[in-house]
């Protein structure tokens, strides 16, 4: 509950750029903005992909059995790897840049771009360690403060960069953009130092712990870290890989660089971004999973390692249903409102039932990582990227379909992942998610859908605004009600929840 209030915050917030930076430099400005973040996301990847998970499942089992030494010396070897790993890269893909940005991106606007996100990877490589060790201490105030703070400084000055320097052209003014995401991961880093120094004070650190041999720390370290980058990698590559065969396919249907690359920022910059902002649940779960079943499993505790995974799709199902009920019906409003262009509003619309895909796909994933299978979810997020890259060059490419071709491709990866992970979870532990509750959501979806569109037509408030709230308000309450009619929401859901829960006891 503490990451997903931080989640939340962090969504709404993030929101702010959404919307406001369209407007300031326009979808081609976003587009060259996009453009760079793919490369960003496969460096980050590679640097951190595994590292803070590994961290977490190993200090959580070295602390259940008392084991301080194995703890600091998981610590120290993976702050070693990242940030020696992270700048390695960093000065690999700085003497890379003038090739990348001219032969394989379709738009050389963004070498610049380019330039100023490589001083990210350092800074993350550092925070993923600190937060792994703090949330396999089932500590997860640290994670939640420091991305808040992250969040709020990058906001302000992705901004206030991109308006300042967007006299000097678009390609600045993305470039802008970038300046602020450096500057902000730069302050959440700080703040989670300052809050690693008080930890060291209060009840120890790492540090403080006897010496113990590195290299089988190293092996149990890349044991787990090597299939669990290796998984998130593959889904970083596909999306790098998505944005070069877009741009390509796009050109093959005869869109113009100019627009091709506004399509793909409003795609990926404009209607994915509403799509996925329930993961800051989603994601919350998956973070907590990884020490929770850790210990589970190493207690061989199988009931609770079910209870735990069934509480985690049930609350990732129940909480994501009526999003995707909104994006669906009320597709035009929210683009209209948000970016000032109703025309994407059938990607949002199209995207939608899709959703709650993307929002059971981290429980299931994280499971599998934490139960000792990424082989499996490496596997499976490799067969998804095939098949969605396969269909790009295909569907993107016809005149018919374009950016839209994208999309249907990009469906198609999502849905088929989140099976092949619920397969994978299923063989490993017989765990299987109950029909009877998709069944009840999707009655309460469709129970919901239909308040939300009798109160929006009936146009109550002067403003449109204002009648979008009010129905998504309608629709919500219904929705909750027959959620705890039906019994998918009960007293104990509730009473787990910090400060509120007290009330319920």
């Amino acid at each position: 509950m503490i990451l997903l209030a931080a989640g939340i915050i962090n969504r709404l917030l993030g929101f702010i750029p959404r919307i406001v930076l369209p407007r300031v430099i326009g979808a081609e400005g976003v587009g060259l903005y996009q453009l760079g973040y793919p490369f960003l996301t496969v460096l980050v990847t590679i640097v951190t992909g595994g590292i803070p998970l590994a961290v977490a499942k190993w200090t959580a089992e070295a602390r259940s059995v008392g084991d301080v030494s194995a703890e600091r010396n998981i610590f120290r070897t993976a702050m070693a790897l990242a940030i020696g790993l992270s700048t390695l890269l960093a000065v690999l893909a700085a003497l890379a840049a003038p090739w990348v940005t001219t032969r394989i991106l379709t738009d050389p606007r963004v070498y610049t771009t380019f330039m100023w996100m490589l001083p990210v990877l350092p800074i993350t490589a550092v925070s993923a360690v600190l937060r792994g060790w703090f949330q396999g201490r089932h500590n997860m105030m640290p994670t939640a403060v420091s991305t808040v703070a992250e969040t709020v400084v990058r906001i302000a000055l992705v901004l206030l960069l991109s308006a300042a320097l967007l006299p000097w052209g678009l390609e600045w003014a993305a470039a802008g953009a970038m300046m602020g995401v450096v500057a902000g991961e730069g302050f959440g880093l700080a703040v989670l130092l300052a809050q690693y120094a008080r930890s060291r004070r209060s009840d120890g650190a790492p540090e403080d712990a006897p010496r113990g041999a590195p290299f089988p720390a190293l092996r149990r370290l890349l044991g787990l870290a090597v299939p669990v980058t290796g998984s998130r990698l593959v889904g970083s590559l596909s999306y790098l890989l998505e944005s070069i065969f877009t741009a390509r396919s796009l050109a093959v249907a005869g869109v113009a660089t100019g627009v091709a690359t506004a399509q793909y920022g409003a795609l990926q910059g404009m209607i994915i971004p509403v799509a996925l902002l329930p993961t800051a649940l989603t994601y919350s779960l998956a973070v907590s999973l990884v020490p929770s079943l850790s210990e589970a499993a190493a207690g061989s505790d199988r009931a609770l390692i079910h209870k735990r995974l069934h509480q985690s799709t049930r609350i990732a199902l129940v909480a994501g249903a009526p999003f995707a009920v909104a994006m669906y019906l009320f597709a035009e409003p929210i683009c209209r409102l948000l970016y000032d262009h109703a025309e994407i509003a059938p990607m949002l619309r199209m995207l939608a039932p899709a959703a709650l895909f993307i929002y059971l796909q981290a429980p299931l994933q994280a499971a599998l990582q934490s139960l000792g299978k990424p082989g499996v979810a490496l596997m499976n997020t490799t067969i998804g990227a095939a098949v969605k890259l396969t269909l790009i060059v295909f569907l993107a490419s016809r005149p018919d379909l374009g950016i839209y071709g994208a999309l249907i491709a990009i469906i198609a990866g999502i849905v088929l992942v989140t099976a092949l992970h619920g397969i994978g979870v299923a063989r490993a532990i017989g765990f299987t998610m109950s029909l009877p509750d998709f069944l009840k959501v999707g009655a309460a979806m469709t129970v919901m859908g239909a308040a939300s569109l009798f109160v929006m037509k009936r146009w109550l408030m002067p403003a449109e605004w204002m009648n979008l709230l009010l129905a998504l308000a309608a629709g919500t309450a219904v929705y909750l009600l027959l959620m705890v009619l039906m019994r998918m929401i009960d007293r104990h859901d509730v009473v787990r929840i910090p400060f509120i829960g007290r009330i319920f006891r």
